[in-house]
């Protein structure tokens, strides 16, 4: 794997220290059924586990611990997973937190972040409205941070590959689903500082594939119309993930919508967890391209389980 140079970049090793007794240390699971079903040791890095529900709250609150005192409160645009976080994080130092959110987004998601004392504003599902009405937030006196195309937040999100490479010895490499792109640039950055012989290999939905769109393209595509039930990933390519992604040579991996119910359904039956659709797209990949990692040691990321299990359950009769 090609090395990013370390000038001016994100680094999650000064993150992991800024977030110590922060943030959860999420274990890593394990399931010898699935490692025969695909040939390959896998290793889950469970970040379903983390505070509110997703890895999401390692930027939050690494991006929060570097604002000044005295500041009026934060915002951002979010899809769900990054907007609890921020409110989570917001509400610890006692800021307030506003979320601009697609009309579309998950309804459960919604409620999280209401539940974690963020003020939810509806946006148009595109990515424009999603920035302009943050743009507004900013206006008003706000700081802003947004979910992924952002230094401390790339930094923060890296600090789960930190932990992963203490918790196994010898990966081979390690895979994770990309939106915007936060948490891969932080795991590559994460990677270049401790373990560069590991390779950092992204996932997305093929209804969703502007990552590697962008990166075959060797520049930011943005005709980009998501249409995938992995709601959490259907952003645009962040521009500072992509210059980290394209410096490192990072490969995309793209998957179905029916490899990505499959994974959610093999995450049920083997580790009897419950992930929603983003954080089963790393599962997919390398389920979907099993002979790219026969053999290897796999680092998997679940970075998500925030499922809307009402509709999930929706079909069922009454108790």
């Amino acid at each position: 794997m090609a090395v990013v140079p370390d000038i001016a970049l994100p680094s999650p090793l000064r993150a992991a220290a800024r977030l110590s007794g922060v943030v959860r240390r999420t274990p890593v699971l394990l399931e010898p059924a699935l490692d025969a079903q695909l040939g390959c040791r896998l290793h889950f890095k469970a970040e379903h586990l983390q505070v509110t529900g997703s890895f999401k709250y390692r930027g939050a609150s690494n991006a929060l611990a570097r604002l000044d005192d005295g500041i009026r409160g934060v915002a951002t645009h979010s899809s769900g997973n990054h907007g609890a976080a921020l409110a989570a994080a917001a509400r610890a130092r006692g800021l307030e937190a506003h979320v601009v959110m697609p009309e579309n987004a998950v309804r459960t998601k919604i409620e999280a972040v209401r539940a974690h004392g963020g003020q939810v504003h509806f946006c148009a599902p595109n990515q424009a409205a999603r920035e302009a009405g943050l743009a507004d937030w900013v206006d008003r006196g706000f700081v802003a941070i947004p979910p992924y195309d952002h230094d401390d937040i790339i930094a923060g999100q890296g600090t789960l590959a930190l932990e992963l490479l203490e918790q196994v010895e010898a990966l081979d490499c390690i895979v994770a689903p990309i939106g915007g792109g936060g948490m891969l640039a932080g795991i590559v950055r994460a990677v270049a500082e401790r373990a560069p012989d590991v390779q950092v290999i992204g996932a997305e939905p093929l209804g969703a594939d502007d990552a590697q769109r962008s990166l075959a393209a060797g520049r930011r595509v943005e005709d980009h119309h998501p249409q995938t039930i992995a709601d959490g990933l259907r952003a645009l390519l962040g521009q500072r993930n992509f210059a980290i992604l394209s410096a490192a040579d990072v490969p995309i991996l793209t998957v179905s919508e029916d490899g990505i119910r499959s994974a959610m359904g093999l995450l049920w039956h083997r580790l009897k967890q419950v992930i929603e659709p983003s954080g089963a797209v790393a599962l997919a990949a390398v389920a979907a391209h099993s002979e790219r990692f026969a053999g290897q040691r796999v680092g998997v990321v679940l970075s998500g389980g925030n499922l809307d299990t009402d509709a999930l359950l929706a079909h069922l009769p009454p108790a």
